[in-house]
């Protein structure tokens, strides 16, 4: 598939999802394009990712697997919190299997000490926005935003150990990722707010669109 075919291909399902799906009556649309998004981006990896090293290849695929997992257990949430609980762990086991990819490529040189002050800065206010909200789900909870926040590091450790637009891209998408989990996590654990399925669906797939071309393009 041409990535430019791709690309409109995964629009109208990131459209679909976040658009169509919502409408009244429609709502089941949500069990396959949902999937799909992932689903798609998993197979194009597998079609042109055959130049990458097998390390590379081989947790980039378990990190969009278990991605894939994760969107799956997270529509049947309306009918037991177990399935939010399995979610969190596939999405984590997803953003472990993504810093394994990144750190592979580190800069050895490069002290992200400055990085990590800003992220803890981030985290510490997200933290005390959903504290309340948190409940049994604290420690599971501070565990998933400890690991999202190892896969934002380790992206950033990449700087010029790859070339540029390799690095831009997975780098962004990290911190677009967290931008999604953020949003997923106010809503859920704080206050829902409008636009909220829209706002976190699509932040959720251009992160995983611009992690993959990223990785597409490393040397």
């Amino acid at each position: 598939m041409h990535k430019s075919y791709f690309l409109i291909v995964f629009s109208i399902l990131v459209f679909i999802e976040t658009i169509i799906a919502n409408f009244e009556g429609l709502e089941n649309l949500h069990f396959v394009s949902k999937p799909l998004i992932v689903g798609l981006l998993l197979f194009y990896f597998s079609k042109y990712g055959k130049h990458l090293k097998p390390h590379t290849k081989t947790f980039t695929i378990l990190a969009l697997s278990f991605s894939l997992v994760g969107d799956v257990l997270l529509l049947f949430v309306y009918r037991s919190g177990l399935f939010f609980i399995a979610g969190l762990l596939a999405f984590l086991i997803a953003h472990i299997m993504y810093s394994i990819v990144f750190l592979k490529q580190r800069n050895t040189e490069m002290k992200p000490y400055g990085f990590v002050f800003l992220l803890l800065i981030y985290a510490s206010g997200l933290f005390y926005l959903l504290k309340p909200g948190l409940g049994d789900l604290l420690v599971p909870v501070v565990i998933y935003m400890f690991i999202i926040l190892l896969m934002a590091v380790s992206a950033f450790l990449r700087h010029k150990s790859t070339n540029p637009s390799s690095y831009n891209q997975i780098f962004i998408g990290a911190l677009v990722f967290m931008l999604s989990d953020s949003l997923l996590a106010i809503n859920k654990f704080y206050s829902p707010f409008d636009f909220a399925d829209f706002g976190i669906m699509f932040t959720y797939a251009l992160a995983q669109l611009l992690i993959v071309f990223g990785l597409l393009k490393q040397e």
